[in-house]
């Protein structure tokens, strides 16, 4: 007799199978057979003329896509919190964006279980894992500000030929971000509103680092290869490049909300998009790496240039350009520069990591109750610097079923074990949650009490938020 548990093993594998096939079927640039294989099938050589204008023409339709998503998803408009600004004073987005399904509340859906939504398919659609701009091909793209900032101060173009960022910028981190270091927190932002780059690094720093540190930072700012940017013929620049470096996705030490797919699994239809976690405060974590095998910034910084740099592929990072980072010096040099990263000040917080009576608001104290209490945030998010260092699988599969979402399988298996991000500064590190699904922290707030079940009123939700806005 056949087990249940083999019966729907079977299932669920033919399901995905034909998920597959549909995508298949739906991109012609695909053969027709499924080929199983862990390597990036490489591009054919062509000539890049004729690569470039056969590849950029699908471009308008690859935005148009992505963007018809996002607003059927989102509220995307610019409304951002009258008192609410980030350490620089950019605005904060305020308000939840996800859009509900038609004829059902927040409250509504808090009080179903999570197999009534899925049977129901009520599950908002924001609330869905969020596809890369380019998913059937992935790799690094960069907010326009970022863009043409860079080549103002470099040359260098990070602009890619065939797909452009997505998110508004009002919904992303302002740009360019405030530097704390832990080392002279006397001198408050380091950066004094520049972006730091190769052409102004050492006129900011010489004096305030040490030798390794200011050696750390160098390379952090040097371009190496990469998938996209590269000098080869199946590269996605207009011009032959010389590469990205750490500090374009991590600007500043923080993030630009560059996005990106994460390379530890295949096939490429289940690459899930990353959203470039901020470096301030590394000194106090200890996962790192999309699926947290590396322990230790060092590691993390010593094996990016192999792995994220190359969709996880060696083969192609060797036709590429691969950067072999030295352990002893340039590694230690670099992870030293990270580990003084600071998170920004946050005046209202004692020394636990908790609000002063004194300091905060009526309603930031309550946040602050629903946070360690009903909300159950703190399980997983610890003062003082809220995170607990582990991982957690949330099972956001139990609320809907699987699906393509523009050439993304959200399978039944759901996202997987996910990391506890450190929530001070939160307000400085839109968007959220690993794939930036989520817009705000009104959002988000919605989001955890519907996968929690906490059942948060109206008031309590406001509260929260507010309390976060303080950490």
């Amino acid at each position: 007799m056949v087990s249940k548990s083999r019966v729907g093993v079977g299932i669920a594998v033919a399901a995905t199978l034909a998920i597959v096939s549909s995508i298949k079927a739906q991109d012609p640039a695909t053969p027709s057979v499924p080929v199983k294989s862990s390597y990036q099938f490489p591009v054919a050589e062509e000539d890049f003329s004729s690569f470039f204008k056969r590849i950029s023409a699908d471009k308008p339709e690859v935005q148009n896509r992505q963007m018809t998503l996002l607003n059927e998803r989102y509220d995307l408009s610019d409304r951002p919190d009258p008192n609410a600004k980030m350490s620089r004073g950019k605005p904060v987005q305020a308000g939840v964006r996800v859009k509900l399904p038609a004829g059902v509340s927040w409250d509504q859906l808090a009080a179903m279980t999570p197999e009534e939504i899925r049977t129901k398919g009520l599950f908002p659609s924001g609330f869905l894992p969020l596809p890369h701009p380019k998913n059937q091909e992935g790799g690094m793209v960069f907010p326009h500000f970022a863009i043409e900032e860079t080549k103002k101060q470099t040359g260098r173009d990070l602009q890619r030929f065939d797909v452009d960022f997505d998110i508004p910028d009002h919904f992303l981190p302002e740009f360019p971000a405030a530097i704390y270091l832990t080392t002279r927190p006397d001198l408050g932002d380091v950066s004094h509103g520049q972006l730091v780059t190769t052409s102004n690094y050492y006129e900011l720093f010489n004096g305030i680092l040490n030798p390794k540190q200011l050696e750390g930072l160098r390379l952090l700012l040097t371009p190496f290869a990469q998938q996209q940017f590269n000098l080869t013929a199946d590269r996605r620049s207009e011009h032959p490049s010389l590469g990205v470096s750490c500090f374009d996705c991590h600007q500043n030490g923080s993030t630009n909300g560059a996005t990106h797919q994460a390379g530890d699994v295949r096939p490429q239809e289940v690459r899930h998009r990353i959203d470039t976690p901020a470096l301030r405060g590394v000194n106090i974590q200890r996962l790192f790496g999309s699926q947290r095998a590396l322990k230790t910034v060092e590691d993390f910084t010593q094996f990016e240039q192999r792995a994220a740099y190359f969709d996880g592929d060696p083969v192609i990072a060797t036709k590429k350009g691969v950067n072999v980072l030295e352990r002893g010096s340039q590694i230690h040099d670099m992870g030293e520069f990270q580990e003084i990263l600071d998170f920004p000040p946050a005046p209202k917080l004692d020394v636990f990591g908790k609000l002063d009576p004194q300091k905060a608001t009526p309603q930031e104290l309550r946040g602050q109750e629903v946070f360690f209490g009903k909300g159950k945030c703190s399980s997983c998010h610890e003062a003082p610097y809220y995170t607990d260092n582990l991982m957690h699988n949330l099972h956001v599969e139990r609320f809907y079923k699987a699906q393509v979402i523009n050439g993304l399988i959200a399978p039944s298996g759901g996202d997987g074990p996910i990391k506890t991000e450190a929530l001070r500064g939160v307000k400085d590190t839109p968007t959220y949650f690993h794939d930036g699904r989520l817009m705000t922290l009104d959002d988000t707030v919605e989001f955890f009490n519907l996968i929690l079940g906490t059942k948060l009123t109206t008031q309590e939700k406001k509260d929260l938020v507010a309390f976060m806005l303080t950490l």
